[in-house]
């Protein structure tokens, strides 16, 4: 199985993209963020035309993701259980019933379980989108372990862009976001949690070091100058990490008008996919 995630920024900016890209990986299962549509304004079509079922969850302009198959999407899930929400309408404070936003939706590919996530960003260390994004990163963690406690055989992959950059190696310039989110203690300590629940990051391996990146802002001439981060992940379970045989980032996918700010991860898994396993 080819698996890849994508942070489109748009999809109908850069559904055109999308359905070149599918081609050129020769993709089977791909996970996407911020769609930035509702349900009824997602291009279904184009995805259908090349193969794909796909699955959307999204409410508004925000968020949104999807997950795009050709080897089966069975089960679709809206949401991770208990999935923290954010009231943005009562002050920017976390509220005790969630208002869900479009950020996590689940779906059997095959026979692996994908979640396309979408990590909130957490703005600033002391705003409560910050604790919000904390919350919403313990929640998911502690239902992870437990999917992996009911079935240690189980083939799970938690991808999407984790507004994170765990280590030094993944921001090109530590020095200039000290104080400031995606690299504070609390979120790398978040983001190892899920480590130490079992799930690895399947592509340091093969990308070890600083340099490989998966974001660039679009000011500031960032991506030519090569100042980007690695926040974009494929964290697979146990059984299905042992299965990874390559992984990569198409930084060709941030060049050229029209790009995305992020560019796609890709992994490849051993065995072939079996549809409704």
């Amino acid at each position: 199985m080819r698996l890849a995630t994508w942070n489109v920024n748009s999809i109908r900016s850069r559904v055109d993209r999308a359905i070149a890209f599918l081609d050129r990986h020769d993709i089977d299962v791909l996970a996407l963020q911020e769609t930035k549509c509702r349900d009824d304004q997602f291009p279904f079509e184009a995805f259908e035309a090349a193969g794909y079922e796909v699955a959307h969850f999204g409410l508004n302009q925000w968020n949104g993701v999807a997950i795009a198959s050709r080897v089966g999407l069975d089960d679709v899930e809206i949401a991770f259980p208990d999935q923290p929400g954010f009231d943005k309408n009562a002050g920017d404070s976390l509220i005790a019933s969630p208002v869900v936003e479009a950020r996590a939706i689940g779906a059997t590919c095959g026979d692996v379980r994908v979640w396309s996530l979408y990590v909130p960003n957490g703005r600033s260390l002391d705003d409560p989108h910050y604790e919000y994004k904390l919350d919403w990163l313990d929640t998911l963690r502690g239902k992870a372990q437990g999917w992996l406690a009911d079935d240690p055989a189980a083939k799970i992959a938690l991808v999407g862009d984790w507004n994170i950059a765990p280590t030094d190696d993944d921001v090109w310039n530590p020095a200039l976001f000290v104080g400031k989110t995606h690299v504070s203690a609390k979120e790398r300590a978040a983001f190892e949690s899920f480590i130490d629940a079992g799930f690895a990051d399947v592509m340091r391996p093969f990308a070890p070091g600083p340099g490989v990146y998966t974001y660039w802002d679009y000011t500031q001439l960032r991506f030519p100058r090569k100042e980007g981060m690695r926040i974009d992940y494929i964290l697979a379970s146990p059984a299905l990490a042992k299965l990874t045989v390559d992984a990569s980032v198409d930084r060709d996918e941030r060049k050229g008008k029209g790009a995305s700010d992020h560019a796609p991860v890709i992994a490849e898994f051993a065995g072939q996919p079996t549809i409704g396993a």
